[in-house]
């Protein structure tokens, strides 16, 4: 079965700060780009970050540039995306997919989700 699982998420307050891991089972992620999105209650899933394949190619929503960073380990088929300095209005449930290029709007495959909630 061909899956992606993030981990990672719970809560913490303003200024902390989370790291999520995303792993695949069933495939390689070193196949793909890895983009991590997220939806907040009410509001429509964003991309925040992508990471090519080889990891050359990365980039960041203006939300979060400088504060979020994304990498990715191949032999451990990991992607990681580190949180810091984290608001409020991070609240989301965060979600890794695998892409063909970061380039593209299609997504292969989605993971279920990690929670991540950022208390005042």
């Amino acid at each position: 079965q061909l899956q992606l699982v993030e981990s990672g998420g719970g809560l913490v307050q303003s200024g902390g700060s989370l790291r999520l891991s995303c792993a695949a089972s069933g495939f390689r992620l070193n196949s793909y780009s890895i983009g991590w999105f997220r939806q907040a209650p009410g509001k429509e899933r964003e991309g925040i970050s992508c990471i090519s394949r080889s990891g050359a190619s990365i980039n960041y929503a203006d939300s979060v540039k400088g504060r979020f960073t994304i990498s990715r380990d191949n032999a451990k088929n990991m992607v990681y995306l580190q949180m810091s300095s984290l608001k409020v209005e991070d609240t989301a449930v965060y979600y890794c997919a695998a892409k063909y290029s970061c380039a593209t709007i299609i997504v292969d495959y989605w993971g279920s989700g990690t929670l991540v909630t950022v208390s005042s």
